[in-house]
């Protein structure tokens, strides 16, 4: 751009002088390089052979052409820049005649026209640049050839200033003032002499001197005063245009630029073989001009720019501390530290909020249990087979004999009564469904009168209710009734025996077997503690006690007519014990094989309390047998409840337990009656503490009856009721906040 511009001005110069020496005055005002012409570079009129006009001529109009091209397109934004020299040819003129021609070229009247053409170019230009050189046209032989050499591209730049007459540049004292009061505010003085030689706009840029000696004045005259000196490096080499390159302001504490990489050269275009032949072999391009004396050096160009953290330590001056641990340890608090407030908070929350535990009430240590003192009472056991006896809920008082299977006989039939009370349960005073009695039941009873068997009458076609049913079970021991049930129950025999040998195992009866439902088989057996077992769970039934504490029961299928008991309408018990010294059942059993056998249950009445003595004698071969095993058990029946006695285990008021939150609080609770606990010499009683049916609170007054305290179990077991020595309250916060699970 600087180019052309400097060339439009060295075309306006042409065209303003129409006198006759027009050509000789532009090519003068070319070689003069007057920095308010802007024309064209004098080089190439003073390059003329000063033996022909015509050359002069020539030159001048190749330069004027050339400046009316790029007239006008100056760019305002960029400095000062010379006009580019065209490479001279071998046939030209010495450089020691350009000189000579300039200083002409002065005194003439046309140097004024041209003045004024080069100003009315730079009218149009930036005041912040300076006049451009125009390009120096070719010598030739021919106008062909000067004109194809000033159209070409130029092959090195050669740049020039405006100067006033005496060659010297023109000073301004405003824009001298302005560079003083700059560098009087710069910051850094060691940058202020190199602040000092350039202007704001632009980096201080050296001007190359012409390739003649130091004493031509177009050498130092290299820039105007709006910006310092340019200089454009040559490149002898290139003939492709030298662009500029703007570069930005640096600052004081900016690092050292890198110098500039000069453009590769464009490629030469392809000349014709006709136009090399014509044309005149070009000079060798000149060297290097050295600067003038007193100009400033060219400044670095920029580097590149910095990392961004490098670039804010250099602006700031403060460049990042050292890494060392306590810091890595202090950054690491500022950032975990947050965050586990955060989670310390929620955790807090959530536990604040989770659901408290049930409260549940727990014994005291010390109350636990209760030993009743001296030692345990002598008892009067069977000389043969197999007894025990406890009292239900506070243990067993004592047994005799290997407690190994025998057959028990009609004992069986306790379980018989059980299973079918407990798939098929009476509410009091209820009979329950009717059973049809079909022709097994009736072919039963026959061959039962026959063997001599313990049956009941009945006959096909009739219908027995349940309860009467169960009574000729329990009480004369019907054999045919007893399968009766068995059938109608589980819809046949074997199935019923499955049941009766399920619920053995279940519970804990592991030396019984049974193999039919009534205990004629000699196969079903058991022994003296299995049994005790399952008349302790059999007692636990209503009817099942009200059954078997029955001394008799009124048929209504016998007809009453026959000469054998089981023909009779009223059917009694076989228990001779029922109803005396408190015997309330519960089962006989004789065979050949087993013998007699008895389970026995008697209540006594101990203090306040009612006790079940519940025991068994089995395998008593004595004839009786069914007395012998009957006397056995009321001795030991009688032994046992003469030793019953009671003891006060606690008294009203004392503390007996506490309430625990589920989370490590508690609150005493203390016994509301006194507790007699029922027993016998050298019997240790167990204690315990239950809510009951209640639900604990998480707040209650003092006083308030949250459970009871028992003694024993069974039917024997004794309660009071238990309360609140204080408020209980809810869990403290710290509490809810540290529980864990």
């Amino acid at each position: 751009m600087a180019v052309r511009d400097g060339a439009a001005g060295g075309g306006k110069a042409g065209r303003a002088d129409e006198g006759g020496e027009a050509g000789k005055a532009a090519g003068a005002a070319a070689a003069s390089g007057t920095a308010k012409a802007g024309a064209a570079d004098g080089d190439k009129a003073g390059a003329a052979d000063s033996a022909g006009s015509a050359d002069i001529a020539e030159g001048g109009k190749a330069a004027a052409k050339s400046g009316a091209a790029g007239g006008g397109k100056a760019d305002q934004a960029t400095a000062v820049f010379g006009a580019v020299k065209a490479s001279e040819d071998k046939a030209g003129t010495k450089d020691d005649q350009a000189p000579a021609k300039a200083d002409a070229a002065e005194k003439t009247p046309a140097a004024a026209g041209t003045g004024k053409a080069a100003a009315s170019g730079t009218a149009k230009a930036d005041q912040a640049t300076a006049v451009f050189g125009a390009v120096k046209a070719p010598k030739g032989g021919a106008d062909s050839d000067a004109d194809s050499d000033a159209k070409a591209e130029p092959k090195a730049a050669s740049w020039g200033a405006g100067a006033s007459g005496n060659g010297k540049p023109k000073e301004d004292a405003r824009l001298k003032a302005a560079v003083a009061a700059w560098v009087a505010e710069a910051e850094d003085k060691d940058d202020a002499k190199a602040a000092a030689s350039g202007d704001q706009p632009t980096e201080l840029i050296e001007a190359p001197k012409a390739p003649k000696d130091g004493k031509d004045a177009k050498a130092k005259a290299s820039a105007d005063q709006p910006t310092q000196a340019i200089k454009a490096p040559a490149n002898p080499d290139s003939e492709s245009e030298r662009t500029s390159q703007f570069v930005p302001l640096k600052k004081d504490d900016a690092p050292a630029a890198k110098p500039l990489k000069a453009p590769k050269p464009e490629a030469k275009p392809e000349v014709k073989a006709e136009s090399k032949a014509e044309a005149k072999p070009k000079a060798a391009p000149p060297a290097p001009p050295k600067p003038a004396a007193g100009t400033p050096a060219p400044a670095k160009a920029p580097a590149e720019p910095p990392a961004p953290l490098d670039l804010l330590a250099q602006l700031t001056n403060t460049p990042p501390p050292p890494e060392t641990p306590v810091r890595t340890a202090v950054r690491r608090v500022k950032i975990w530290t947050p965050l586990v407030v955060l989670l310390g908070i929620i955790f807090v929350v959530v536990q604040a909020m989770r659901p408290l535990p049930a409260p549940k009430l727990a014994i005291a240590a010390d109350k636990s249990s209760f030993a009743f003192g001296g030692a345990t009472p002598p008892l009067t056991w069977p000389s043969e087979g197999q007894a025990i006896v406890d009292v239900d809920g506070l243990g067993r008082v004592g047994s005799y004999g290997e407690m190994k299977p025998l057959p028990i006989g009609s004992v069986a039939k306790v379980m018989t009564t059980y299973i079918i009370l407990r798939d098929h349960p009476l509410k009091k005073g209820d009979n329950g469904q009717l059973i049809d009695v079909d022709q097994k039941a009736e072919d039963d009873f026959t061959n039962g009168v026959k063997e001599k068997e313990s049956v009941v009458e009945v006959h096909k076609g009739q219908k027995i209710s349940e309860k009467e049913a169960l009574e000729a079970v329990m009480l004369p021991s019907a054999n045919n009734v007893a399968r009766l049930l068995a059938r109608w129950d589980a819809g046949g025999e074997e199935a019923f025996i499955k049941k009766m040998n399920d619920t053995a195992k279940e519970l804990g009866m592991t030396n019984t077997t049974y193999t039919d439902a009534s205990g004629l088989m000699e196969s079903t057996v058991s022994t003296a503690e299995d049994q005790v077992k399952l008349g302790k769970r059999a007692m636990q039934d209503p009817t099942f006690r009200e059954i078997s504490k029955m001394t008799q029961y009124t048929s209504t299928t016998a007809s009453g007519t026959g000469s054998g008991v089981e023909y009779q309408k009223t059917q009694a018990n076989f228990n001779k014990l029922v109803p005396a010294y408190g015997v309330v059942g519960i089962k006989t059993g004789s065979t050949t094989k087993a013998g007699g056998n008895l389970l026995f249950a008697a209540e006594k009445k101990v203090g306040d309390s009612t006790q079940l003595i519940i025991g068994a004698v089995f395998g008593q071969h004595k004839s009786p047998i069914i007395d012998t095993a009957t006397d056995y058990s009321k001795q030991l029946i009688l032994a046992v409840g003469k030793e019953l006695t009671t003891s006060t285990v606690v008294k009203k008021g004392e503390i007996v337990g506490h309430v625990d939150d589920g989370l490590g609080g508690t609150t005493p609770v203390v016994a509301t009656k006194d507790l007699t606990a029922v027993g016998w010499p050298g019997l240790k009683v167990d204690l315990k503490i239950t809510a009951g049916d209640k639900t604990l609170p998480h707040t209650a007054k003092a006083g308030t009856q949250v459970g009871e305290l028992t003694a024993g179990g069974g039917m024997g077991e004794v309660k009071v009721p238990v309360a609140l020595q204080k408020d209980l309250v809810e869990p403290s916060f710290g509490s809810k906040v540290t529980r864990l699970g």
